[in-house]
């Protein structure tokens, strides 16, 4: 039954993605490994040419009841970039700079870029991103994002938390979202509006619990 979702999932998605998909045992098993200890072996892989190839690819595998997994460098050391899922690589096509503000120091990026990548783009205007983590040469600012990094410098620029304003996602099912500080409030998106009340909600209920059983650490391994 496996086999035959899986054959079903691949003929969709080169059905309707313009970019690579990957579900030959060779192609899986290089992507069945970061740098942890673990091996777990991929359903399938796809390299998105576009956005909408993004959202087509978690569309298609929600439909199909198969998990999806994206995934950077795979420098991770626990584990994070593999899994018995579709595995999405935004590092060959999704790996630039979209827009760049001096003045306000912000810039938005594709998750595939490269830190060191970011960094050569920003050094000429004598700025730099500083989650300087140790695997900068290789690490993407998705995964780093996903993986609420740090880095040397941490204690004086803080983690990936300080320093993302905002992330524009997609949800399990495909829907488009647009993460942010919302200070009380949320936009006219209904479904971010459903799960920032959610997760508020879960929160203060949970209240409790969590303070009794989580230990009061600076940085978790979780974004």
């Amino acid at each position: 039954m496996a086999n035959t979702t899986n054959s079903k999932l691949a003929l969709r998605l080169k059905q309707e993605m313009q970019g690579d998909i990957l579900f030959d045992d060779f192609s899986r098993g290089r992507y069945s490994t970061d740098a942890s200890i673990y091996q777990l072996m991929p359903v399938g892989v796809v390299i998105p040419v576009t956005e909408h190839d993004v959202q087509v690819a978690v569309q298609i595998a929600a439909e199909e009841g198969v998990p999806v997994l994206p995934r950077g460098s795979g420098t991770s050391q626990n584990g994070q970039a593999i899994g018995e899922a579709l595995l999405i690589d935004s590092t060959k096509y999704l790996n630039q700079a979209v827009e760049f503000d001096k003045d306000a120091r912000t810039v938005c990026v594709q998750p595939g870029i490269v830190l060191d990548q970011l960094n050569r783009y920003l050094k000429p205007h004598g700025l730099f991103y500083p989650v300087d983590v140790s695997t900068a040469n290789r690490a993407t600012l998705g995964g780093m994002t996903g993986n609420n990094s740090c880095g040397a410098r941490s204690i004086r620029y803080g983690n990936m938390v300080h320093n993302v304003s905002s992330v524009e996602a997609l949800l399990a099912d495909g829907t488009r979202a647009h993460f942010k500080s919302v200070n009380g409030q949320t936009e006219d998106n209904l479904a971010y509006q459903r799960l920032v009340h959610k997760m508020l909600e879960l929160g203060e209920r949970e209240a409790a619990e969590i303070r009794s059983r989580f230990p009061k650490l600076l940085r978790r391994v979780g974004g």
